[in-house]
């Protein structure tokens, strides 16, 4: 029989969603998380997780982003929404002082159920018939990723980022005069409209180092997808007196049709002003409706911020999650090598899924939500991601389907774009660690899907090793992917996130060094990828063999195990694993051909060489000498 709170979500649900809220209620209702969320909900205080014999300090800290119902009394609870009208509005949300004094109407903060309505009535998007709820979706047009080429960083003459910043292709410099132009044609812009949409909330679940954020934008659908991916507050009163510490002004109805005057590389621009100090304090946006510039502008931010703060902290691409004695994991991976799947554990709680800090109290979600591929999605291969597209979820970019008179979400349709998008709230996980921090890690697991057949399942890193691996980054794409591949193809992504880093690569690694010598943290490679033989001749490793590794790091069996030395790439690998076979464990032993096992091992500890030619000399310590051995 569904508790009593269960069954008021159910009543509120047969009127709000039909059959399938129901359904996603009864889902929910059935676990023992869910009931521990709905009792725990009001309070506002994170509970102390223990890690060994070292708590982690209580501290104040404001949850993820929740859904508000009026008719709930549990989500009413959590409702910081305010509308503003009349001359004063644009004062009142605190946007006056950007130069926005145009729009007489501001709606700042709005709950879901309000978005919703926002979202229908401007005819931003449809409204798709998920299994588990109706879910509003949007098409972004033209850009269904992010656009790299046309992000940009102010360079500030004297200032503190010009000195710091990793200037080049991936932070590619422009002057404060463009800045200036671009920003005074966004303001110009909204200053046009009769309303706006305002969000103010926070990045990052430890208050330390917590950072104030505000969005402007010009439709609901924005502000929907940064209260699902942003820290939302409790109410009202928690953001009094709310000074950001970063604004964003999304125009992205407007291009900058004078790109080529300002040196830009197209009529998109997204473009950031200032480093620690942030001269500015802002972004401008134009051009790109494609919601991922938002979240990941903010990250790349994060990036620069926590390694300057006073002590540095560490900054994250990866995913997280906790066990129920404290022992918190982290999970690094390029897309496709299973960083989602493996951080969803059902013996362990999720943190986080894709951006996460590591301070002197343990590690920490950036974010208030998960924004997920949907590309041939289906319960059974990602039951978590599936089950969370319901109401207050929103779909970009996914293909829709007549069913009846529905219009039904169709993960398999990639006619528009194998990006198809999935934002929303990371309550919507049921099994996740509310507190959003835990103590620090002891395992810190590096992921890649090797199409080369070369990397063993999995091996144990020296933390030299680990500074070499982080930094080097390596998947492999596969023939097919993407067009002009016949063969596999090597990726290095400078530690595991190059496009979003702000600083010079081995800032991170020996941050990460730091870490790992500091709280006895074991790093390790697991691979994902191909096993007796390249791909096209091999098989790719069962998720259970995957799982398998895993699990064995995790619950400390692994250490139970003798090791094998590999003598080209100098790492651990065990000798057995229980449910693994011990021959898939080392990948000579699979190719039924040695030799030419043998010549690939070569060919790509070559690609790894070659590739880390550009940190050589760089940092503290030339990692160069911790990699694969080519002769």
């Amino acid at each position: 029989m569904l508790a009593t709170s269960s069954r008021i979500l159910l009543r509120t649900a047969t009127g709000i969603g039909g059959k399938t809220a129901v359904k996603a209620l009864v889902a929910r209702a059935g676990t023992s998380s869910y009931y521990s969320t709905l009792n725990n909900v009001t309070n506002t205080r994170v509970t102390p997780i223990t890690h060994s014999s070292q708590p982690i300090k209580q501290q104040v800290a404001y949850k993820s982003a929740l859904p508000v119902d009026h008719e709930d009394p549990i989500r009413g609870n959590y409702n910081s929404s305010v509308t503003y009208k009349g001359n004063d509005a644009c004062d009142k949300a605190g946007i006056s002082a950007l130069g926005i004094n145009g729009p007489n109407t501001i709606y700042k903060n709005q709950t879901f159920e309000q978005l919703f309505q926002h979202e229908v009535n401007n005819n931003e998007g449809k409204v798709a018939s998920a299994e588990y709820g109706e879910t509003f979706t949007v098409d972004t047009g033209k850009f269904t990723g992010r656009s790299p080429s046309d992000k940009w960083i102010v360079r500030n003459p004297g200032s503190e980022s010009e000195a710091n910043l990793d200037w080049g292709k991936v932070n590619q410099p422009t002057s404060p005069e463009v800045f200036d132009e671009l920003y005074e044609k966004a303001v110009k812009h909204f200053n046009s409209l009769d309303k706006a949409y305002v969000f103010d909330g926070f990045c990052g679940a430890n208050p330390k180092s917590q950072r104030k954020i505000r969005f402007v934008h010009e439709m609901a659908w924005q502000q929907h997808f940064v209260t699902n991916m942003f820290i939302r507050a409790d109410d009202e009163s928690a953001l009094e007196g709310f000074e950001p510490d970063f604004t964003v002004i999304n125009a992205c109805s407007q291009v900058d049709e004078d790109w080529k005057k300002h040196g830009l590389n197209s009529e998109v621009a997204v473009v950031f002003n200032g480093g620690c100090n942030l001269e500015k304090k802002c972004a401008v946006i134009f051009g790109t409706w494609y919601g991922g510039e938002n979240k990941k502008g903010i990250f790349s931010l994060m990036n620069y911020w926590l390694p300057m703060s006073n002590p540095p902290q560490f900054p994250m691409h990866c995913s997280a999650n906790v066990g129920k004695d404290g022992d918190s994991a982290l999970f690094f991976g390029l897309s496709g090598t299973g960083k989602t799947t493996l951080s969803a554990d059902p013996h362990r709680a999720l943190i986080g899924d894709d951006e996460h800090g590591w301070d002197e109290d343990g590690i920490f979600n950036f974010e208030g939500g998960c924004y997920a591929k949907t590309i041939n999605l289906t319960e059974k291969t990602e039951p978590d991601i599936y089950r969370a597209i319901h109401k207050d979820a929103m779909l970009e970019n996914v293909a829709l389907k007549e069913q009846g008179k529905d219009l039904v979400p169709d993960y398999f349709d990639t006619s528009k774009t194998e990006n198809g998008r999935v934002s929303y709230p990371i309550f919507h996980i049921d099994n996740y660690h509310e507190p959003q921090m835990a103590g620090h890690p002891k395992n810190i697991i590096f992921l890649s899907c090797d199409a080369f057949g070369v990397l063993p399942p999995i091996a144990k890193l020296s933390p030299e090793q680990a500074m070499y691996h982080f930094i080097s980054g390596y998947t492999a794409k596969v023939a097919g992917t993407e067009r002009g591949v016949t063969e596999p193809t090597a990726t290095f992504s400078a530690c595991f996130g190059a496009a979003f880093l702000t600083l010079h690569p081995t800032r991170y690694a020996e941050l990460l060094k730091e870490k790992l010598e500091k709280h006895n943290a074991q790093a390790w490679l697991v691979n994902s990828g191909w096993s007796g033989g390249a791909y096209g001749v091999g098989e790719r490793m069962s998720i259970k063999t995957t799982r398998s590794c895993v699990n064995a790091i995790l619950d400390g069996t692994i250490e139970n195990t003798t090791w094998t030395k590999d003598d080209v790439f100098g790492w651990e690998i065990p000798d057995s694993i229980e449910g693994v076979d011990s021959n898939t464990l080392q990948p000579r032993k699979t190719w039924p051909n040695q030799a030419e096992y043998d010549a690939a091992e070569k060919k790509l500890a070559g690609m790894y060489v070659e590739n880390f030619k550009k940190y050589s000399g760089k940092g503290d310590v030339d990692y160069s000498i911790y990699g694969p051995k080519t002769v």
